[in-house]
């Protein structure tokens, strides 16, 4: 699979192989024929992205190619172990899952086999008096379909997150904010009617966002020049190395002229969330829709690149629809651009002010 994605009017032995997969994950393709990207295959692909936390737009890029090569896997199809790079997949997701379940503490059931993953693993295997070796063979497996949890309970990875942010700093005043400027000159991303560049935009904004943060005392990094196109992966690495606390990905909204509204999404799926994220993009998009006056779009769960790898409390705002004619001129006039991104950096000094909320909301969800 290319970095070009996949889209409706391809044919091929890639498209042939995009059905496959999807097909054996009971998101059918007929009518269209083998091979042929119509209509059938894009719904199905949509669909595919919806469930999987992905955002939905009918293409099969590189995230959801990867998407698609980790819902194949299932626990016991492959060993697994700690290595470089690490192994991803649904099997690595049900493991973490189970040794949470278990009171080992594998960390964010992100389906991404960490240093953490491979601790838990080797605790249980030496707690049950197994050979100590943080390698999930069969043996181990076996191990686990044995040794269920008495009753289902609250994942250990969102109390234990919920607990750190309890436990955090009570002030932006010092924090490192990671800023993420999406796309780039490689990937402009959407275009509004009047020709306004996201990748322009979110630069833009990126650099108004570090002004408001640093009058409230952080201390905000950019993570992309005008000139770079640095992957999902990267920019969650480069967060990662600044030992950020925070990371604000800016991306701009896009759909139909009508379309128009701020919304904030935050690491998510079906089965596991982050409680840090969550309250964080719900603070900025009460201070987006209050103070600017953006219609309410709500948060949403992603699983994007960005949100999964970072290791800090992430959410990426899209404060605006480039393709709606009135929020263009928003953004592009400096005085309301500047509203948005103090709106967004009053949202991150709630988020540091009040962080039991993300606590009480977890264990409230678990009694």
């Amino acid at each position: 699979m290319t970095a070009a994605a996949l889209q409706r009017g391809e044919t091929g032995e890639a498209v042939r192989d995009l059905q496959r997969r999807l097909a054996a994950l009971g998101f059918d393709a007929p009518p269209d024929e083998p091979g042929e990207f119509g209509p059938s295959t894009e719904a199905a692909v949509r669909a595919f992205q919806q469930q999987r936390g992905l955002v939905v737009d009918g293409l099969c890029g590189p995230q959801t190619w990867a998407a698609l090569v980790e819902s194949g896997f299932s626990l016991g199809d492959r060993t697994l172990y700690f290595r470089q790079p690490m192994l991803r997949g649904d099997d690595v997701t049900e493991l973490q899952r189970q040794l949470n379940s278990l009171g080992f503490d594998a960390g964010r059931e992100d389906g991404i086999f960490g240093a953490e993953s491979g601790t838990a693993v080797l605790n249980f295997q030496r707690n049950i008096g197994m050979k100590a070796d943080a390698i999930v063979g069969p043996d181990t497996v076996e191990a686990l379909e044995r040794i269920r949890p008495v009753q289902p309970g609250p994942s250990r990875a969102l109390v234990r997150e919920a607990e750190h942010l309890r436990a955090a700093r009570a002030s932006v005043v010092g924090s490192r904010i990671a800023i993420d400027p999406g796309h780039g000159p490689d990937d402009p991303g959407n275009v509004g009617p009047s020709g306004t560049s996201e990748t322009e935009i979110t630069l833009l904004l990126a650099s108004d966002l570090a002004d408001a943060l640093a009058r409230l005392g952080a201390i905000p990094s950019i993570l992309r020049a005008a000139d770079e196109t640095p992957s999902p992966s990267d920019r969650a690495r480069a967060a990662n190395e600044l030992d950020a606390v925070i990371c604000i990905s800016l991306h701009l909204n896009a759909g139909g002229p009508s379309e128009q509204g701020s919304t904030c999404s935050y690491f998510g799926a079906e089965d596991t969330y982050s409680p840090a994220g969550q309250r964080l993009a719900e603070l900025i998009q009460d201070e987006l829709t209050s103070r600017v006056g953006l219609v309410d779009g709500r948060t949403h769960r992603l699983t994007i690149s960005l949100l999964r790898e970072t290791r800090m409390p992430a959410v990426q705002v899209q404060p605006a629809f480039v393709t709606h004619p009135d929020e263009e001129r928003l953004l592009n006039d400096p005085g309301s651009r500047a509203r948005m991104a103090e709106a967004i950096a009053l949202g991150i000094g709630a988020f540091f002010a009040t962080p039991e909320a993300a606590t009480d909301d977890v264990h409230a969800s678990t009694t």
